[in-house]
């Protein structure tokens, strides 16, 4: 809904700031007041052409902002989400633009700077706009579908087409697949044959890479210690090592050990050095049982370490993903094995998914007819009134290709005289029987799949009376279930509106300026009186406008 409209430097406004509500607001004024102005100054603001000349003259820019009240489910939520578009104050969403003198123009949503197609975006999914030539909202096409599924109350079966659809698509490319694996696999046997034989054979085991490279590297390591450890054995050990030195020391030491007491001694000195040598002996004998290297061992480590390595060069992946390649190497070429079932197992799957889908696109389509004729019917009823008593409206539906939204195809279709062919509303009906057949389907349609604000420019051109009043009568109605702005120059019509603003121009001094005017009761009261009379406002207009006010309950 629309809380607020800003407007500065526009054409002939100088400043114009105007607060909204719920209901049915009525914009009037004479001719050339500037009523088109205010509709020029919101379009800017939700991101229509910008135009250098409506900024005033003398001014260097010229800006517009709209500021919304925004219900939780609202669609619009979800795009300023994406475009990261949070505003400081839940709920509420402000739009504006600034327009140079010089043409250029900025965008903004909620303070932020965006491009001028994504506030048309937003604009276009909060206000409905239908004047003159207005092609959107009710009158656009691609829209009569979901207004008419709206009219209908069928979520259900829309839901149930959407997900019938994704599932038979599935299916689709499932086979598709399916199909296009077997194509390359039968070009493959052989070669699948073949591969599957030697990587099995191989039997490559996860981490085997891993443990072979450390293990490689520890026999190699032993290798090199064991050269060093021979050495150092034929020094200890050897027959002219050390410890055979020692021991032939000692046995000639013994036999004179007793001729001294130091002797004696170094007899006791041999004998530990002794002890300390065969604890070096046994260490060494211990190091050296455990990095004896098998010259076979490590030969068998690197030969299966070349055998994996040139496996997965083979097959263009790391040795670790050899065990996985050779299950799905294996798991193709079973499925090759068995295609033939398979593929008729998923063709059964397609054809029952599409059964499924033909299924509930048909009771979708059943309901959107039931809906049409009811639609048609519940708009032919609102013609007459609005002086469209000759014209004939009618919901087509048309068989097209299937798809996400069942197989139909809606649109919304009018003849405006007896022996006239139908066609598209906005080929057929002129400016004011477009307005109207608008409002007619408004008041059919009621909410359904409508933006909360719905702006109409003279939707009364050319009527007046009995025609204007059931004008009015069906803009009210309209605004109960949402927010409608109407510039009008009907009294019948500005008498049914919930609040009333008046355009009106005047000289300031320094040329001519707009300015408008939310009007209390009694203003409203002389309003209405001056529609009626013109510029001499007489006892008996006041006394009609009167009567209109609480006809139309607006007093």
């Amino acid at each position: 809904m629309l809380t607020a409209l800003s407007i500065r430097d526009l054409v002939l406004i100088e400043q114009v700031v105007l607060e909204f509500g719920c209901g049915l607001h009525v914009l009037t004024g004479e001719t050339g007041a500037g009523k088109s102005i205010l509709l020029d100054g919101l379009g800017l603001a939700l991101g229509e052409r910008a135009d250098p000349a409506l900024v005033r003259k003398g001014a260097a820019q010229a800006s517009a902002s709209a500021q919304f009240l925004l219900q939780p489910d609202h669609p619009v939520h979800a795009l300023l989400a994406e475009q990261d578009l949070a505003s400081d104050e839940p709920g509420t969403l402000m739009l504006r633009r600034t327009l140079k003198a010089d043409g250029g123009s900025r965008a903004f949503v909620n303070d932020q700077p965006v491009s001028a197609g994504l506030l048309r975006s937003i604009g276009a999914m909060l206000v409905e706009i239908h004047g003159q030539h207005d092609e959107r909202g009710l009158l656009n096409p691609r829209g009569h579908m979901a207004l008419l599924d709206a009219f209908a109350a069928h979520p259900v079966l829309v839901e149930a087409v959407r997900l019938t659809h994704a599932e038979w698509q599935a299916a689709s490319d499932a086979l598709a697949q399916a199909r296009s694996r077997l194509e390359s696999d039968s070009r493959d046997r052989d070669w699948l044959d073949h591969a599957v034989a030697e990587i099995t054979a191989l039997n490559p085991q996860p981490g085997e890479e891993v443990a072979l490279a450390d293990a490689r590297a520890n026999m190699q390591k032993g290798a090199r210690l064991g050269d060093a450890l021979d050495a150092i054995d034929a020094l200890v050990s050897g027959g002219d090592g050390a410890l055979s030195q020692l021991r032939q020391a000692a046995r000639r030491l013994e036999r004179v050990a007793d001729a001294d007491v130091q002797l004696q001694a170094a007899m006791d000195a041999i004998d530990r050095a002794l002890v300390e040598g065969d604890s070096v002996e046994a260490g060494l004998a211990d190091v050296r049982a455990r990095f004896l290297v098998s010259p076979d061992a490590l030969e068998a480590a690197e030969s299966r370490l070349f055998e994996l390595r040139a496996m997965a060069r083979k097959h263009r992946c790391d040795v670790e993903t050899l065990p996985a390649m050779a299950t799905d190497l294996a798991t193709r070429l079973e499925a090759l094995k068995d295609a033939a079932v398979n593929l008729e197992a998923l063709e059964r799957q397609l054809a029952l998914a599409h059964q499924a889908f033909a299924a509930a696109a048909n009771a979708l389509s059943t309901s959107r007819h039931a809906a049409a004729a009811r639609l048609d019917a519940t708009v032919a009823q609102e013609l007459p009134a609005l002086k469209l008593e000759n014209a004939r409206f009618r919901t087509m539906i048309a068989d097209v290709a299937e798809g996400a939204s069942g197989s139909d195809q809606v649109v919304f279709e009018v003849s405006t005289n007896a022996n006239q062919d139908f066609g598209p509303l906005t080929r057929i009906a002129s400016g004011g029987e477009m307005s109207r057949f608008t409002l007619a389907l408004k008041v059919a349609l009621a909410s359904s799949g409508s933006a909360g604000t719905l702006i109409f420019d003279e939707i009364d051109r050319g009527v007046g009376g009995a025609t204007a009043s059931a004008i009015g009568d069906r803009l009210a109605r309209v605004a109960s279930e949402a927010q409608v702005l109407v510039v009008t120059h009907s009294p019948q019509v500005a008498a049914a509106g919930s609040s009333h603003f008046r355009i009106a121009k005047a000289d300031s001094g320094d040329g001519m300026r707009t300015r408008v005017d939310a009007l209390d009761a009694g203003a409203r009261l002389e309003e209405v009186a001056r529609m009626l009379s013109g510029a001499q406002i007489t006892a008996e207009a006041r006394s009609q406008a009167a009567n209109l006010l609480d006809a139309g309950g607006g007093a």
